[in-house]
């Protein structure tokens, strides 16, 4: 019964819909059983339609209805990482494909800490991965191969030059951050590539500069898991709608907008804003492109509930 125990005592809680709970506990069970570890649905176009079985459970289950959004709570931000990173070691274990990749796509609002858990993610499950997978090096010295990399969003802003353009300049780069302000063509294509060839470059962004670098991130095909994280993911409109159907695994940072604000406001004036600047960023631009991002909250997976002590 370690299993049962092992997951009742979770610290990261994931609540689904109470249609789906019975269905979801037993393949937990299942997975812990089999020893895959894995506690969340992946990708939510799939139908569960496959019999699960495990040497707790005396009947098969079936269902063929959509998984809807599922919401994970916890006590503090590190189990809620933890959590995530053990969720997603035996997903890239299981793979056979040498050009596999398992791409998460991350969204938020601006100040929800989305950079954060995608780095604290990724970071665990590196240092997870040789534990698990038994491919530590012989060589103390030598660090083990990276599994998990961060895509950052950031790096597929228009370049300012391109803000100067357009017909509007002012207000370009007045509303730099709203969705027309990136290049989703090119996000789509990079992560189409990724998916095809297995490795890809992509941009980065210089906030000294304040505009992307060309070809600074490398996934090659050692990374089999991508953590796509940015603001307007899980848009339904135009090229973004074709953008989140490329990921296997949709999270959300859900945060209250007015704490996330108050958190872009302290970021702000750390970088040399006057306060009433700042503010004014907040109310023309910050604010209207969170509560636009939040609309999109209903297109995840998992909906991830952020502890106020996050940084």
């Amino acid at each position: 019964m370690e299993a049962i125990s092992s997951f009742l005592a979770s610290p990261a809680r994931i609540s689904y819909p109470n249609s789906e709970k019975m269905l979801l506990t037993n393949m937990a069970l299942h997975n812990r059983d089999q020893g895959y570890g894995s506690l969340l649905p992946v990708k939510r176009s799939y139908y569960y339609s496959v019999p699960l079985q495990s040497r707790f459970l005396t009947n098969k289950v079936f269902c063929s209805k959509k998984i809807e959004s599922s919401v994970m709570e916890a006590g503090c931000m590190e189990d809620i990482y933890d959590t995530l990173a053990e969720h997603l070691v035996p997903t890239a274990a299981a793979a056979s494909n040498s050009n596999f990749k398992h791409i998460v796509g991350l969204a938020g609002p601006p100040g929800a800490g989305k950079s954060t858990l995608a780095s604290e993610v990724a970071r665990r499950v590196n240092r997870l991965w040789p534990q698990k997978c038994g491919s530590v090096s012989i060589d103390s010295q030598v660090e083990p191969s990276e599994v998990a990399i961060v895509l950052p969003m950031d790096g597929f802003h228009l370049y300012r030059h391109q803000l100067d353009a357009m017909e509007d300049p002012k207000e370009a780069h007045a509303r730099r951050g709203a969705p027309w302000t990136f290049n989703p063509e090119l996000l789509l294509k990079c992560l189409k590539t990724l998916k095809s060839q297995g490795s890809v470059y992509a941009p980065s962004f210089d906030h000294g500069v304040g505009d992307p670098v060309e070809d600074d991130i490398f996934v090659d095909v050692r990374h089999k898991v991508v953590i796509v994280e940015g603001n307007y993911l899980f848009l339904e409109e135009g090229m973004w709608k074709e953008i989140s159907s490329e990921f296997d695994e949709k999270w959300f940072i859900d945060i209250d907008i007015e704490k996330a604000m108050q958190r872009v406001l302290k970021r702000h004036i750390s970088t040399g804003k006057r306060p009433d600047v700042a503010k004014w960023r907040i109310d023309y631009n910050d604010q209207p492109n969170a509560e636009l991002i939040m609309k999109s909250k209903k297109n995840a997976d998992l909906v991830i509930k952020s502890v106020d002590i996050l940084s």
